[in-house]
């Protein structure tokens, strides 16, 4: 690897890449961030909703997938203390946090011997997470996919994030799909990239086909800012791509719940039975059947960017080699 690609923050961590792959929902599997972990990188396991149990089952498979660091995400909007406390029990070496202050959540984190990453927005947010005592910010431009907390595009966050908040240090998320985005962030001040939409075609990812499919063939313009998913997280519009929900919301001139077209319809059925409404914020996975296109296909910007399939550590290699090229181009 170029000694200039690994930074102070790849040794605090515990990884030999500045790469981490986002948590990326329901997508996430315990194989995909073993796999992860295993290239070098930072993998993430999103654990907001789920049970308990099934957290320290998610976490204790990546235990025996892998022996490198790994991480978890919770969402402070949602009730996520039993699930923290369970993480922590099990000796999970990083907690990354979303949406809330993570104020609360940062002592017990800090208590049970992890590190604590918080996503931010704004620089402003920058500041007043690392005075909750959060070891690492992570500055998510207006361009990511899925919930997007800011309004500020990753080119002009980053470095503001980066000047805020000296000496923590950065992660930079939003609109990153290849290795020429690592090498920008690298360059602005950041330590490592945050990549969500170019893990969603890996193959470990639970993503169903009908998903995996639209993110290879959409381009950025196909992923919009939406308040149409709002079933499960409200006042918390995602970013997802274009899909058969979305265009007969805007052209019914974007109403309301319940007035919205097809309002309470079952568009997919899982494969144990439970079954999700057209506007609910949930991503199609494997063993889903249905009209899983009309469902929500969070994506980034940077799903015009994405055009391979492939296992998890082919793609870190991947952008470390994109990145590696990049830079001297960049000096």
């Amino acid at each position: 690897m170029s000694a200039a690609l690994r930074t102070p923050l790849c040794d605090r961590l515990g990884i030999e890449v500045p790469i981490v792959q986002a948590p990326i929902g329901s997508a996430s599997t315990p194989e995909l961030v073993a796999a992860v972990a295993e290239a070098g990188a930072l993998g993430v396991l999103a654990l907001t909703w789920v049970s308990v149990d099934e957290a320290v089952r998610r976490v204790r498979c990546v235990r025996e997938l892998t022996d490198r660091a790994f991480g978890v995400n919770l969402v402070l909007a949602f009730p996520i203390a039993g699930l923290l406390d369970a993480c922590l029990d099990e000796g999970v070496p990083i907690v990354s946090t979303f949406w809330g202050d993570p104020d609360a959540a940062s002592d017990r984190i800090h208590a049970g011997g992890a590190l604590h990453l918080h996503t931010i927005g704004t620089a402003d947010e920058g500041r007043r997470a690392v005075d909750a005592g959060v070891d690492v910010v992570v500055a998510q431009g207006w361009e990511a996919g899925g919930h997007v907390t800011g309004r500020v595009t990753t080119m002009a966050l980053t470095p503001a994030v980066v000047d805020a908040v000296a000496p923590v240090p950065v992660i930079a998320a939003g609109g990153i799909g290849d290795g020429r985005g690592l090498a920008a962030v690298l360059m602005l001040g950041g330590q490592a990239a945050w990549l969500g939409t170019r893990f969603l075609t890996t193959t470990e990812a639970s993503t169903h086909d009908v998903y995996r499919r639209r993110v290879l063939e959409s381009s950025g313009e196909d992923a919009v800012h939406t308040g149409c998913f709002d079933g499960g997280w409200p006042n918390a519009p995602p970013r997802a791509l274009i899909n058969s929900t979305t265009a007969d919301w805007e052209e019914a001139g974007s109403p309301p719940a319940p007035t919205r077209p097809g309002e309470g319809a079952v568009v997919a059925t899982a494969s144990d039975g439970r079954t999700f409404l057209r506007y609910d914020d949930m991503i199609p996975l494997r063993g889903m059947e249905g009209d899983l296109e009309a469902m929500a296909l969070y994506a980034g910007q940077s799903a015009g960017l994405v055009r391979t399939s492939g296992p998890a550590a082919e793609i870190v290699t991947a952008l470390m080699a994109e990145a590696t090229a990049a830079l001297p181009t960049l000096a």
